[in-house]
C-alpha cells in the first residue's frame, strides 16, 4: 500500500467534471466560452471538440508538457475538452490556460472553488509560464458585461485589460501562481491604471505642423481636408514634402474620445499590433502601408479573417505614397470602405465586418520620373507616357476623392527661414469649431458627422450659393468644363470653407478657393 502526494492524486471515480470561463475574438468583439472537462477511464486520449482551429488542437501538447513540468500530473485517462458554444469556430492559444485549469480542477488538484466566478485566457509555455494573447481589451469588456467576478490574464496583457473599468483584472506569469490563488494561498497582482492621466498623457502628437517650412497652400488645403473629414490628393515633385505634411495630419483632426480611443485599441488588440504595456490607442492612426501591399493586407483577410490597413487607420488617416504604383486590384478594393465606413470580409463558414471609417491622404509624382511641369528639371516622360502613368488611378477611386493639390517644390528661401509657420493645435482650434457647426448641422442625419459625407439632397438643403459665388459656378463650369460630379465636390468644399470662416451661405471666395482644390478637373497635373 502507498500514498500519493496531493499535488498528483487523481480522483478515481469513473467521471470527472469542471467548467472553466474563458472567451474568444469574433470580428473586434469577445464572447464568453465554457471549457468544459471531462475525464473519464479509458484509453488515454486527450480531444478537443467545439470547432477547434490548428492552434487550439496544438493546445493538448503544449498543456501535458507545462503540467508536468510545473509538477502536476496528467491524468492517463480519456479526456475530453469541450468548447461552448460549440457552433462557432475557435482560433487561437488562450485557450492553453482554461484548459489546463480545468484538468486540475477537475483531477482535484487545484481547488475549484473559485474558478465559477473569474474567466482565464493566455498561452502556456512548455514550462509553464503564461505568455501574451491578442484581443485582451475586447475580452475584457465581454467579461464585464457578463458580470465576471475578475478577469485572469498574461501579466503583460494587464495594462491593456485595466483601462475597463468595473472589473477587476489579475495578471500572472506562470500556472503556479495561478494555482496558488485558487488555494488561497496567494494573491494576483491586479491592473491600477489612471484611465483619465493615461489618456491625457498618450494623446500628446510626436509631430507638429510648425516643422513644415513653406508651403502656406498645403497647409491650408490640409486644414480645409481635416474641418471636413475630405479626402486628399497631394500632387507634386519629390522631394516637396507631401509626406511630410500628410504625417502631420492627425495632429489638426480632433482629439479622440474615450470611446473611440478604446474602439480603435480594439481594433489593435485583435490584429496584435497593439505593442505590450500599450493600454490605448489616444492618437489619431497613422497608417502608411507600403505599395506592394496585397488587397488582404489592405483590407483584411485571412482563414480566419483579420483587420487590414483600412481598419486599423479606423478614426484616423490613411496614407498612400506613390498611389499609382499599388495595384490596381488593391486600389478598387478601396472603394467600399470609403464609401461605407466598414469593411466586410465574407468566407465559407462567416462573415466578419470591421470598422474603417478613416480620411485617405494620397500622394503621387506628376509623371513616371517626377518632373512633369517642373520649371528647374527636364521631364524625361512623353505625354503618353504620362497619361498612361496617370490612367492607374481609376476614375471611380478619384470620385471619391474631394480635395486635389498641387504640392510644388519648396523655395530656397523659405527652406532656409528660421520660422516653420504656424502650429498644429492653432489649426486644430479652428478644426473643432468647424467640426462643431457639422456635428449640430447633421444632428438628424445618423451616420453623417462631416460635409464630405453629405448626399445629394444635404448638399441641397446646406450649401447656399450667394449671387456672386452662383454666378462664379457657372463661369467655371462653362470654361473649365467641369462635370457634374466636380460641381458636388466643388460645394462640399466650399460648404467646409465657410464653417472655417464661420459663414451661413456660400461666398464666392469660398467657391473660388474650392475650385482652387480641384486641379485634375480644372487643367490636368502640372
Amino acid at each position: 500500500m502507498f500514498w500519493l502526494p496531493r499535488r498528483t492524486f487523481l480522483n478515481l471515480a469513473s467521471n470527472m467534471l469542471a467548467r472553466v470561463r474563458s472567451a474568444a475574438v469574433l470580428g473586434i468583439d469577445a464572447y464568453l466560452v465554457e471549457v468544459e472537462t471531462d475525464i473519464a477511464s479509458g484509453l488515454p486520449t486527450f480531444v478537443t471538440v467545439g470547432l477547434p482551429q490548428g492552434a487550439v488542437k496544438e493546445g493538448r501538447d503544449r498543456v501535458s508538457a507545462a503540467l508536468a513540468n510545473t509538477g502536476y500530473t496528467f491524468p492517463l485517462k480519456r479526456v475530453t475538452i469541450n468548447l461552448a458554444p460549440a457552433d462557432i469556430k475557435k482560433e487561437g492559444s488562450a485557450f492553453d490556460l482554461p484548459i489546463a485549469l480545468g484538468i486540475l480542477a477537475a483531477t482535484e488538484q487545484v481547488s475549484g472553488e473559485r474558478l465559477g466566478r473569474i474567466a482565464v485566457l493566455g498561452e502556456l509555455g512548455l514550462e509553464g509560464a503564461i505568455r501574451p494573447v491578442r484581443g485582451a481589451l475586447p475580452v475584457a469588456l465581454a467579461a464585464r458585461a457578463a458580470g465576471v467576478d475578475a478577469l485572469i490574464l498574461p501579466r503583460e496583457n494587464l495594462s491593456e485589460a485595466g483601462v475597463v473599468a468595473g472589473l477587476r483584472v489579475l495578471g500572472a506569469s506562470c500556472l503556479a501562481e495561478i494555482a496558488d490563488f485558487l488555494d488561497g494561498r496567494a494573491e494576483l497582482p491586479g491592473a491600477s491604471i489612471d484611465v483619465a492621466r493615461l489618456f491625457a498623457e498618450r494623446a500628446r502628437d510626436d509631430v507638429d505642423f510648425a516643422e513644415v517650412k513653406g508651403q502656406p497652400h498645403a497647409k491650408r488645403a490640409l486644414e480645409v481636408a481635416a474641418a471636413g473629414g475630405h479626402n486628399i490628393l497631394m500632387v507634386g515633385p519629390p522631394g516637396s514634402g507631401k509626406t511630410m505634411l500628410a504625417r502631420r495630419l492627425p495632429t489638426i483632426l480632433p482629439r479622440m474620445s474615450l470611446d473611440e480611443a478604446l474602439e480603435t485599441t480594439k481594433i489593435h488588440s485583435v490584429a496584435g499590433t497593439l505593442p505590450l504595456g500599450e493600454s490605448l490607442v489616444a492618437r489619431r492612426p497613422f497608417r502608411a502601408p507600403h505599395h506592394t501591399i496585397s488587397d488582404a493586407g489592405l483590407i483584411g483577410g485571412g482563414s480566419y479573417p483579420r483587420p487590414g490597413e483600412v481598419s486599423l487607420a479606423h478614426g484616423g488617416v490613411l496614407f498612400l505614397d506613390e498611389l499609382p504604383e499599388f495595384r490596381k486590384n488593391v486600389l478598387e478594393v478601396l472603394r467600399q470602405p470609403m464609401e461605407d465606413g466598414v469593411v466586410t470580409i465574407a468566407r465559407a463558414a462567416m462573415s466578419l465586418s470591421y470598422p474603417a471609417r478613416f480620411m485617405l491622404a494620397a500622394a503621387m509624382n506628376p509623371c513616371p520620373c517626377g518632373w512633369f511641369g517642373d520649371p528647374h528639371h527636364n521631364c524625361a516622360c512623353g505625354s503618353v507616357v504620362v497619361q498612361r502613368y496617370l490612367a492607374r488611378v481609376s476614375g471611380p477611386l478619384l470620385d471619391r476623392i474631394d480635395i486635389h493639390l498641387e504640392v510644388p517644390a519648396v523655395k530656397y528661401k523659405a527652406l532656409t527661414g528660421e520660422s516653420g509657420g504656424e502650429p498644429s493645435e492653432a489649426m486644430r482650434e479652428r478644426v473643432d469649431r468647424a467640426r462643431v457647426v457639422q456635428r449640430e448641422r447633421f444632428a438628424t442625419r445618423p451616420g453623417i458627422y462631416a460635409n464630405a459625407h453629405m448626399a445629394p439632397r444635404d448638399i441641397r438643403a446646406h450649401c447656399k450659393v450667394s449671387d456672386g459665388a452662383d454666378a462664379l459656378l457657372k463661369t467655371a463650369i462653362t470654361r473649365l468644363g467641369l462635370s457634374a460630379r466636380a460641381y458636388h465636390r466643388i460645394l462640399k468644399i466650399a460648404r467646409t470653407v465657410a464653417d472655417l470662416d464661420e459663414a451661413a451661405s456660400l461666398e464666392p471666395k469660398h467657391v473660388s478657393e474650392a475650385i482652387q482644390y480641384r486641379s485634375l478637373d480644372r487643367r490636368g497635373v502640372g
